[in-house]
């Protein structure tokens, strides 16, 4: 058994004292290649589909929540606060995202990664074709939001372990020198299910309002059982990470990884948290954008939806490449490059909005969505989970990124409050999202890079509790 894999369950170690082996800086170095038993190319396929069928879900209730919920499941009288009521079922998801994240991120620590994956997979793929025959209000009244939120919560709590998840998976299944590429398609996933929801909503949009009301909203949602099928049989034929299967009978697996993370690791939670908090961005960007644009800027949703259709799939191209850079140079350097950038680039993205000029939306579109968020995209997954060590990588990486996604999950309702009358009321909004990537930015700079360092050398505070308790 690797040191890696031993019990890890002791205090820091004393001031001056020798690194312990396992961090030790002249360990050798493993060069990049494939690492027998592991399956670089089928864990990212497997993460990739996965995260597919998560954001195609979140996009489309998203797009619904924007477009058509205000008016179907909540009372007709106050079209505003019918929208702010949808973006709160939104948000509600993102309460959830924590509890899920705890829940199967600690049976995935303790029972493996790949098993808890298909829970996961299969609660996001009933959801949301439940949420897709659900009675409005019109038919039923007061029961109709409460069934729209208890499937929004069924959402949150099965998306909070799955990006955690899948990128636990793919990390670990990486080759060293190339985890940042590997494990960016957790995120091209997400670009990909943004790309079928508009897709399939595009023409859903173009239906005559009576339709689109009474069954055309409906179709998105039930065609997500096509995704969960494709993606629950390519993990089923997917092998447990070889650095699981290491740590399988550690003293460690019969604790509880939370209390672990939390007592030898709760720094890193806390980066990750106010890392996560800057994912605003996407939803601002996508949710909030969308009702803007349609709502304040003139401009027709079927164009929206289009143009962020075309830049998040463009970026598809630029997160493996941007992670491919990671693996080279860092993932600090090409998160706060990235982080930077966007508090420019979402201003120059409303001040478009407001011109009703597609040609000015779709150039702020790319630059903010394509070529920037994508350095966070592609580098986000792999440094949150380089942060933790294996015993309790999952369940740290989960809990802080859900906690941090709480404030992303309410950012458009928090956008509709805040957001003020006239030409330049997207000004308070894009505030606030720059705000929230300022915190991102601070944890990020005070966060250690992890690029380089050796897989079993991972969670360096909690490895070296461990060697001082020895």
């Amino acid at each position: 058994m690797s040191t890696a894999a031993r019990p890890h369950p002791a205090g820091p170690s004393a001031p001056g004292a020798p690194a312990p082996s396992h961090v030790a800086t002249d360990a050798p170095r493993k060069t990049p290649g494939k690492t027998p038993g592991k399956t670089p190319g089928k864990a990212a396929l497997a993460s990739f589909l996965g995260s597919t069928l998560e954001y195609y879900d979140f996009f489309i209730y998203g797009t619904a929540a924007a477009l058509v919920f205000p008016a179907l499941f909540f009372p007709a009288d106050n079209p505003t606060v019918g929208l702010i009521a949808a973006f709160a079922t939104f948000g509600v998801a993102y309460v959830a995202r924590p509890l899920g994240g705890m829940v199967m991120g600690h049976f995935g620590d303790r029972l493996g990664r790949r098993n808890v994956l298909l829970v996961t997979l299969s609660l996001m793929g009933l959801a949301s074709l439940g949420i897709g025959f659900l009675p409005t209000y019109d038919s039923v009244g007061l029961l109709a939001p409460v069934l729209l939120t208890l499937g929004r919560l069924l959402q949150g709590f099965s998306a909070g372990a799955e990006s955690a998840g899948a990128s636990t998976l793919t990390l670990e299944h990486s080759p060293e020198g190339r985890r940042g590429f590997f494990t960016s398609f957790v995120m091209t996933g997400y670009a990909s299910g943004m790309v079928l929801a508009t897709i399939v909503f595009v023409p859903i949009t173009s239906l005559p309002k009576a339709d689109l009301m009474a069954w055309g909203w409906r179709v998105p949602f039930w065609c997500s059982i096509v995704v969960l099928a494709i993606a629950y049989w390519v993990r089923t034929h997917l092998e447990e990470t070889p650095v699981f299967e290491e740590t399988r009978e550690s003293d460690t697996r019969r604790k509880l990884p939370l209390g672990q993370v939390l007592r030898f690791q709760a720094a890193d939670v806390v980066r990750v948290v106010f890392m996560s908090i800057f994912s605003v961005m996407q939803t601002i960007f996508t949710v909030f954008g969308l009702s803007y644009a349609t709502a304040h800027g003139g401009l027709d949703r079927g164009a929206i939806l289009t143009i962020n259709a075309v830049t998040i799939g463009l970026s598809m191209a630029v997160m493996p490449a941007v992670a491919a850079l990671s693996d080279r140079i860092g993932r600090r350097p090409v998160l706060l490059v990235s982080m930077v950038g966007c508090i420019a680039a979402l201003f120059g993205y409303f001040w478009a909005l407001g011109t009703g000029n597609l040609v000015l939306v779709f150039v702020a579109s790319f630059l903010f969505m394509t070529v920037l968020y994508s350095g966070f995209n592609g580098a986000w997954p792999s440094f949150f989970a380089e942060l933790f060590a294996a015993p309790v990588r999952y369940t740290g990486m989960a809990l802080g990124n859900q906690l941090g996604l709480l404030v992303a999950g309410f950012g458009p309702m928090i956008g509709g409050l805040l957001m003020t009358s006239g030409p330049t009321g997207w000004i308070p909004v894009a505030v606030f999202g720059s705000v929230c990537a300022l915190a991102a930015i601070i944890a990020v700079a005070t966060s250690r890079e992890t690029a380089r360092t050796p897989i079993d050398e991972l969670g360096e505070p909690y490895l070296k509790a461990v060697a001082a308790k020895r």
